[in-house]
């Protein structure tokens, strides 16, 4: 009898047999219809139903193939391995900075999220992303450890244009490295006093940089060191509930920004 390892190694080397297989799982299909579906020759599809026959992870009536109980069993648990692959591999280079503490989700759920780094033509690249989510979005959350200057002058012109609302909680320490700048402490006091905005602070540390614009969560990725590395954003809809979630939680802990904190 053949280990778990070598049928994994005997399905994972041909991209037939795994296609065969995921077809067949989902539906009966005759050897003509595995033909067009998988471009391989009938030669080819016989003996890959022949080697599944013997594994009994398929059986044949008249002229059909459908996935046995257990054929079913393998190839949902192949997909998945495949999926899980897939998704570390596009996260593999940014993993290491990801705040995984407060991520209540799949990781798979980031598998088709944009993954943006800095460029040497494109130093700010993450910060860019950001901007241009915010220029479109109508409504926002941030919960954050840090405000920058270019998403602080974007959020403000929108409110004030009346094609935003802003709701921000922000770490004492984002506040303080506002207000420690005269022209930043300014275009913050013109933000607080716009009705469209609402912004709280929490004393304690922020482990995130999550904005959500409208349907679209973005997280800011950062190192040991405070070094932006990176940003993830994803349209998932687990993703955006998670989000929502920690904006609320933040938010119903925070006090009020007051214009008295901003005070030198």
């Amino acid at each position: 009898m053949e280990s778990a390892l070598e049928d994994i190694e005997f399905l994972a080397l041909s991209a037939n047999r795994v296609e065969v297989l995921d077809a067949v799982s989902s539906q009966p299909h005759t050897r003509r219809e595995l033909e067009e579906r998988t471009g391989a020759s009938q030669p080819t599809l016989g003996r890959i139903l022949h080697d599944f026959e013997d594994r009994n992870w398929v059986e044949q009536s008249g002229r059909e193939y459908a996935a046995t109980p257990t054929g079913r069993l393998v190839g949902a648990g192949f997909s998945d391995l495949r999926e899980i692959v897939e998704t570390e591999q596009r996260l593999r280079r940014v993993a290491n900075w990801l705040p995984t503490e407060t991520m209540t989700f799949d990781l798979r759920r980031l598998r088709d999220a944009t993954i943006t780094t800095p460029t040497q033509t494109r130093p700010n690249a993450p910060v860019q992303r950001v901007l241009e989510l915010l220029r479109d979005a109508e409504r926002v959350e941030i919960v954050s450890h840090a405000f920058n200057e270019q998403s602080m002058d974007v959020v403000r012109r929108r409110v004030d244009d009346g094609q935003q609302t802003f709701e921000g909680v922000f770490s004492a320490s984002a506040i303080d490295a506002i207000a420690d700048d005269s022209t930043l402490r300014e275009r913050l006091r013109e933000l607080l006093d716009l009705p469209g905005a609402d912004l709280r602070i929490v004393d304690d540390e922020v482990p995130v940089a999550v904005t959500v614009a409208d349907d679209v969560v973005h997280l800011f990725l950062r190192d040991d060191d405070g070094l932006l590395q990176a940003s993830v954003d994803t349209d998932d809809e687990t993703v955006v509930s998670w989000a929502h979630d920690v904006h609320e939680r933040y938010w119903n802990a925070a006090r009020a920004l007051d214009a008295a904190d901003l005070d030198d």
